[in-house]
């Protein structure tokens, strides 16, 4: 009896925990940007958002638990072809987001795979319009083409592609080469018309100070010469000056000394002596041409007189 009430209180207490277990099981609490699927006897019945729920033990389930956080799925290169037949390799990078978890649950079997297959089928039709030189330089155009096919795409399934970039175009080793042979090239020419730039603004620098220089040194000229005109111009004033007031002075002497003549009462005879001396001075040896007057003879004579008369005195004093 007492092993009995033993065995069935054990099985009483496994049954409490079992029930606990599953009662505990039936408590579901959904994090932060989650959703929970839930299915009813394997039909969908609701989409569970942030916070606590109950589901009926043995009747519903948690189908599948969805992220709706923005995701980002880096696929690997995939070969593509040109327009101009050159194979080259390109992968992507998909930024994606959950936005209906009913239809991601059951839009597609693996929505992942099937957004990959999506890009590659995508990339090869895009890429397969474009030139080689257009696809290495239209980046933007091809990852805006590619997130509107791959959203339109994708929205039965409840996902929406926010973007899409090309990580990597790797063209073949041949083009390689030949695009740094080209880029080689194109640097050096620039350096050349850089180059070929700088020695012309250096010419013409060089070229704009030598005309300065003339310039300069024409106008200094210039000054220079006005200078000296100037100072000549003063030299020459300064001498006339001198020359005017020197006449000017002796012009007032011999006027002085006629006044004091006549003042002394001299008669014709000394305003004659007078003249005589004025031409003995100006015939002193420093002028090539000299003009005596008409009367030069009276003016002769009366000096003989005047010597005979100065003659006799001397006589009388004797």
């Amino acid at each position: 009896m007492g092993s009995g009430g033993f065995v069935a209180g054990l099985i009483i207490i496994l049954i409490f925990a079992v029930l606990l277990i599953i009662a505990a099981s039936c408590v579901k609490i959904v994090p932060q940007a989650n959703a929970y699927v839930v299915e009813s006897l394997g039909k969908y019945k609701a989409t569970w958002s942030t916070g606590i729920h109950f589901k009926i033990p043995f009747i519903e389930r948690v189908a599948i638990r969805v992220n709706l956080k923005e995701q980002v799925v880096d696929f690997p290169p995939q070969p593509v072809i040109t327009k101009d037949n050159v194979t080259m390799q390109i992968d992507t990078v998909v930024f994606f987001q959950i936005t209906d978890p009913k239809l991601y649950a059951y839009g597609v079997e693996n929505p992942i795979m099937a957004i990959e297959n999506l890009s590659a089928t995508t990339l090869r039709n895009i890429i397969g319009d474009m030139e080689l030189d257009e696809t290495l330089t239209s980046r933007e155009v091809i990852n805006t083409k590619m997130r509107a096919s791959l959203d339109v795409a994708t929205d039965p399934w409840g996902i929406k592609v926010n973007r899409v970039e090309l990580k990597n175009i790797i063209p073949p080793a041949a083009i390689q080469d030949a695009m740094e042979k080209q880029m080689k090239a194109e640097r050096e020419r620039r350096e050349a018309i850089l180059i070929a730039e700088g020695e012309k603004r250096s010419t013409i620098l060089v070229a704009e100070g030598k005309k300065q220089s003339a310039i300069l040194d024409a106008e200094a000229e210039k000054q220079a010469a006005i200078l000296r005109a100037e100072a000549q111009k003063e030299r020459m004033i300064k001498e006339a000056e001198g020359q005017a007031e020197a006449v000017l002075k002796v012009q007032n002497a011999t006027a002085e000394g006629i006044r004091m003549i006549k003042e002394a009462g001299a008669d014709q005879a000394v305003l004659t002596l007078k003249s005589l001396e004025a031409f003995a001075k100006a015939a002193d040896g420093k002028a090539t041409k000299l003009i005596i007057p008409s009367d030069i003879q009276g003016i002769a004579g009366l000096a003989a007189s005047l010597k005979e008369i100065v003659a006799d005195d001397v006589k009388k004093e004797a």
